[in-house]
């Protein structure tokens, strides 16, 4: 996460927006990419007055739901196989097992997945397509997705930048120490929407996750 913090110092503050948006929403549309170290990053830059926290936050909101309401037109269209493809493309992140462990998730969850899926990345990364796939209304999706991607973007943004000020005035002569202080807060910021989103996993069936796309004659 430094040597990303460092690379975006680098950048002109509309490039740091751009990317933001531009590496979110292409997660967000089911593909795996950092997209919560690119924000955490950002909002740190934030604090040091590199990049307004505002942007950075509307960067982020913006990319999290254009990138799931594409993901979500994309799963509809091309429904489970795609995601059987999406899943073999991607065997380390989303594979067999991740890709039934998310859709048993978001079925018996709905919409809640989707909200609490922006604090998880194996969701975060599937919640677009998903929904498209198991046609979920789309206004429904849109609400739960725009507000947990709001509630998401600003909540780490901002106390991200809140936190890294009062380090940068406390610890001037100690970066490092305000570094860790303000990844722990970011840490602390989403945990108890982590635990929540995690219940909502550990509530489904227990065992072996069965494969997207079985059926009957599989099982």
């Amino acid at each position: 996460m430094v040597d990303v913090q460092h690379w975006l110092t680098a950048l002109p503050p509309v490039a740091v927006y751009l990317i933001v948006a531009g590496v979110i929403g292409v997660e967000s549309m089911g593909v795996p990419l950092p997209g919560e170290i690119v924000l955490v990053s950002s909002a740190l830059l934030a604090a040091t007055g590199v990049v307004q926290p505002e942007w950075v936050a509307v960067a982020a909101a913006f990319g999290a739901i254009v990138g799931d309401s594409i993901g979500y037109a994309v799963g509809r269209r091309g429904g489970r196989p795609l995601l059987a493809r999406i899943g073999r493309r991607f065997p380390k992140h989303l594979g067999p097992a991740q890709l039934a462990r998310a859709e048993q998730s978001f079925a018996r969850h709905g919409v809640w997945a989707v909200f609490f899926g922006r604090f998880v990345a194996l969701l975060r990364i599937l919640a677009g397509p998903l929904a498209g796939a198991l046609h979920v209304p789309y206004r429904r999706f849109l609400l739960a997705n725009a507000a947990g991607g709001l509630v998401w973007a600003f909540g780490t943004t901002y106390l991200l930048y809140s936190v890294g000020r009062a380090a940068e005035h406390w610890l001037k002569d100690i970066s490092w120490a305000g570094l860790v202080l303000a990844v722990l807060a970011g840490i602390g910021s989403t945990w108890w929407l982590r635990r929540r989103a995690r219940r909502l996993e550990q509530a489904d069936t227990p065992g072996e996750a069965e494969p997207v796309g079985a059926t009957a004659a599989d099982r």
